[in-house]
Order: structure tokens, then sequence, then C-alpha cells
């Protein structure tokens, strides 16, 4: 079965918009795992912009589900890892003042430093999984690191999905067996939707876990929260 984790970034972004704690991060969280999601994910960003460090090391004390916590590794990152010991830990290539993720790593050029990375994780029993492009060269290169898995970086998926879908998915479906090949667990992420996200799902039966925002959270503007959770557990399951 397919996992939905919900990343609750823009519901600590629309917080932060006013000061206070409305909406209170913690208490959405576990609204969600109550309405049926699988797992929570965070991307804490060096300037705090939406999820603080504080509320990392809120989540960890009260969630119940698998706790996701993704990030460019720098050592002040690492440390929170290492302090609240989630399910799991997603390592991204974004630059300190990067808007939102738009690559993945190149495996080849930083599989040095990702190796390091995951064994220090792996020290502490966390999961990892690195943050690739759709390609067959960065899934292998990405298992030379011992990570447990990669998410692929799901944008070009979505950008091509409207003109035409088999097209879109061909290149993740590519990318997807060789990860299974090599022993790798799959996620997936970045703009998936109710519209595309059943599609991708269907084409990749094997896919462990998607990783779901932006998206999830403007479709509960209009559909509530609770409503948005099952519609999405839907296309995945």
């Amino acid at each position: 079965m397919t996992k939905l984790s919900v990343n609750i970034n823009k519901i600590a972004t629309l917080r932060n918009a006013r000061g206070g704690n409305n909406p209170d991060v913690v208490c959405a969280a576990l609204d969600i795992e109550r309405f049926g999601a699988h797992g929570i994910t965070v991307h804490p960003r060096p300037d705090e912009r939406h999820i603080r460090y504080a509320d990392v090391r809120a989540l960890a004390r009260v969630l119940s589900t698998e706790f996701n916590i993704e990030g460019y590794p720098d050592e002040r990152f690492c440390q929170l890892v290492e302090e609240v010991r989630p399910a799991q830990v997603t390592l991204v290539p974004d630059a300190p003042g990067q808007l939102t993720s738009n690559h993945g790593w190149d495996t080849r050029e930083h599989q040095s430093q990702l190796t390091d990375i995951v064994a220090r994780f792996h020290e502490s029993g966390i999961r990892t999984s690195i943050f690739i492009d759709a390609t067959p060269d960065a899934a292998e290169h990405a298992a030379h690191t011992g990570t447990d898995r990669v998410e692929l970086y799901t944008e070009p998926y979505a950008s091509c999905y409207p003109q035409s879908p088999d097209a879109a998915v061909r290149p993740f479906v590519e990318t997807a067996h060789v990860c299974k090949r090599l022993g790798l667990g799959l996620n997936a992420g970045h703009d998936l939707s109710l519209e595309n996200l059943a599609y991708f799902a269907r084409a990749i039966p094997f896919l462990d876990e998607v990783s779901i925002g932006h998206a999830l959270i403007c479709d509960a503007l209009y559909l509530g929260l609770e409503e948005t959770v099952r519609r999405y557990k839907n296309c995945v399951a």
C-alpha cells in the first residue's frame, strides 16, 4: 500500500503570517493523523519561514504516525534530526534561501557527502531517503550511498501530465524499476495533486509513499481538511 504523508509547511506559513499560534500546527497535524493520513512531513528551512525548529520538537513528542523530516543536511539540521529521531529523514539539495525544491541531488557528484550523512543517520536508527530526479543514473549513484529509499522529484511529471499522462510518467516508471532492482524503497513528491496522483500511483504500484503539501492544503480550503485527506488517500489506495 502506498502511504500518504501530509506536508504541513503551508499551515505553518499561514500561522506565521499573523504571529501567534493560529492555526495551531501541532493540532492540525494531530487532526490530519485522525483523518487517516499515514504520516506527517515537515521541511524546516534555515530561516524558519514556515516550520520552525521548535515545531519539529513539539511534533515529535505527540505524533503517532510516521514522522518525515526533509531538509538540506547542514550541521544544524543534522543535529535536529538526531535529537528528535523521526521515522525518516529526506535529504534535499536546496540552497538556504531557495523558495521551494526544484531539482534532485546530483548523486554522482555528491556521493561521498551523501554516504557520510546516510551513515550518520543510520547510527541513530533513522531511515534515510534521498531526493532525486527521475533518471536511472541518479538512482544508481544514490544506491551506492547506502540510503534506504529515494524520493522522486515529480514536478516534471505534474507539468507534462495535462498534455500526455503516458509520456509524463514514462521516465518515472523507468527509474522506479531501476530502484526496485537496486533494492531501494521508493517515495515521490512535489506538485502531486488530486488531478494527477491516482494515475501516477497506478503506474508505479510498488510506490512506498507520497508526500503532498501545497496542493492538499489548497484543496482543503474548498473541501475541508478531513474530506481532502480522504480523497488523497483514495488516490493511492
